[in-house]
C-alpha cells in the first residue's frame, strides 16, 4: 500500500459537506485533505455534479456556491480511471448497484478507507480489508 493515505468520499458525504460548511462531513473532508489524497473517478465526479445541481438544494446553498464546491473538489482530488467492467466484477458488491462505483474506485486507488453516510456502503464495513466509516467515525480519535 502507498505511504500516502488515500480516501474515497461517497456522494452523500460530499453533499453534506457542500451544503453545511460547519458540519461533521465538512470537517471530515478538511481532515482528509490535510492527511492524504482524496480520490475520485469520472463516475463519482459526475454524480456529485449532478446531485449538487438539483434545484431542490437551493434552499441550503446557492447554485453558484454548490458549483464552486464541485470546482474546488475537482481541483484537489486525484482522478483514477475505473472501468464499468470493474464495477460489474466486484466480489461482494453493494446491495445498491449505484454505489459499486465507490467500491471499484477504492480498489483501483488502493484506498486507506471509504468515508460514507450511506447505509448501503456502511453495512459492508470492512469491505475487502478497506474500512468504511461514517464521517464521525473517521474523525474519532481512534477510528473503528
Amino acid at each position: 500500500m502507498s505511504s500516502v493515505e488515500r480516501f474515497v468520499f461517497d456522494t452523500s458525504t460530499l453533499v453534506g459537506a457542500a451544503l453545511r460548511p460547519q458540519s461533521v462531513p465538512r470537517e471530515a473532508f478538511r481532515v482528509a485533505l490535510s492527511r492524504g489524497l482524496l480520490c475520485a473517478c469520472a463516475e463519482t465526479l459526475a454524480e456529485l455534479e449532478e446531485v449538487l445541481a438539483r434545484e431542490k438544494l437551493a434552499r441550503y446553498q446557492t447554485p453558484e456556491y454548490r458549483a464552486g464546491f464541485v470546482r474546488d473538489y475537482r481541483s484537489v482530488v486525484r482522478e483514477f480511471p475505473v472501468l464499468e467492467a470493474e464495477e460489474r466484477e466486484l466480489v461482494s458488491p453493494c446491495r445498491d448497484p449505484k454505489d459499486n462505483k465507490f467500491l471499484a474506485l477504492a480498489r483501483r486507488c488502493r484506498a486507506s478507507l471509504i468515508v460514507s453516510s450511506d447505509m448501503d456502503l456502511l453495512i459492508l464495513h470492512p469491505w475487502q480489508g478497506i474500512p468504511i466509516l461514517t464521517p464521525a467515525q473517521f474523525l474519532a480519535p481512534s477510528p473503528v
